[in-house]
């Protein structure tokens, strides 16, 4: 049997460039602008991040969750690999991780907290339901 590149498999890109968006939302408008007029401060962008408010501080915030998401969805879609799971669930499940993903960046935008925290944990049983696809 041969290994071929799964929609999973392109969800686990979509996944891992999430994080990047963010922080260009983060940083949108701000690139080119003066640091003394507040833009963006690329000699040291932690220190400039950890500054913002409001929508940007959310989009920074969403991006270090997006980080933190990525281990268990890609050891997961792994895992379930591995053990021989399904790879249309796989697949399907992959792809509602990252629209879940998506809807819960525009809600940490928008500062929609309690849908966020819903379709965080909505995202956390996807997870846990593609981990368990391989387990016979």
């Amino acid at each position: 049997m041969t290994a071929s590149f799964s929609i999973a498999h392109a969800c686990i890109l979509v996944a891992s460039l999430l994080p990047i968006v963010c922080a260009g939302i983060a940083k949108w408008g701000a690139i080119g602008k003066p640091r003394r007029d507040g833009g963006y401060d690329n000699e040291d962008p932690r220190a400039w991040l950890a500054g913002q408010s409001q929508w940007r501080a959310r989009a920074n915030a969403a991006q270090a969750n997006s980080f933190e998401a990525l281990p268990f969805f890609i050891g997961a879609v792994i895992v379930a690999q591995q053990l021989g799971g399904a790879q249309a669930r796989i697949d399907l499940l992959a792809t509602a991780f990252v629209v879940l993903r998506m809807a819960y960046i525009a809600s940490y935008l928008a500062s929609w907290s309690s849908a966020r925290s819903i379709i965080w944990v909505a995202g956390l049983g996807v997870n846990i339901a593609i981990l368990l696809l391989g387990w016979r």
